[in-house]
């Protein structure tokens, strides 16, 4: 697994809405809190991108972004997204290649480890969170990213 001060690997994967987002470019405007997630509507999921939802607003005004990535499909994205108003990007990872780039897999290739990496806007890994079933961690990492970037 990808840890503080490692280069995070480049991707290109699809957004809820089919679009094309890459790490590269939405860098380019500012830090980010990555998070891979097991799956859409599923208790610990939902509740932590809700939390994640309710943070966005202080993340856009201090130019960061918090976007999730996980193995489901375009359409149960977009589903997800339009059933809690989530107003980031969820992405999909078909064949979890990021997934394993991150290292984020789940044991024996099973699922996926609840994961959540602020990077900065040179790519490399500020702060990471792993805690499969609480979601505390996760949102005290995008708080403080909220607080800490200064905007532009």
């Amino acid at each position: 697994m990808l840890k503080e001060g490692d280069k995070a690997p480049d991707f290109t994967l699809s957004n809820q809405k089919g679009e094309a987002i890459t790490l590269s470019t939405e860098l380019a405007k500012g830090e980010l809190a990555l998070y891979f997630y097991p799956a859409d509507f599923t208790p610990v999921c939902t509740a932590e991108a809700c939390a994640f939802r309710d943070t966005y607003a202080d993340l856009q005004k201090a130019n960061a972004n918090v976007i999730g990535i996980s193995p489901q499909s375009v359409d149960s994205h977009r589903r997800f997204a339009d059933a809690f108003n989530i107003p980031f990007a969820l992405l999909f990872d078909e064949g979890k290649k990021v997934i394993r780039a991150y290292g984020v897999d789940g044991p024996l290739g099973f699922g996926v480890r609840r994961a959540t990496f602020h990077i900065g806007t040179d790519g490399v890994i500020r702060k990471r969170v792993v805690s499969d079933l609480f979601v505390g961690g996760h949102l005290s990492l995008v708080k403080d990213l909220a607080g800490s970037v200064k905007p532009t």
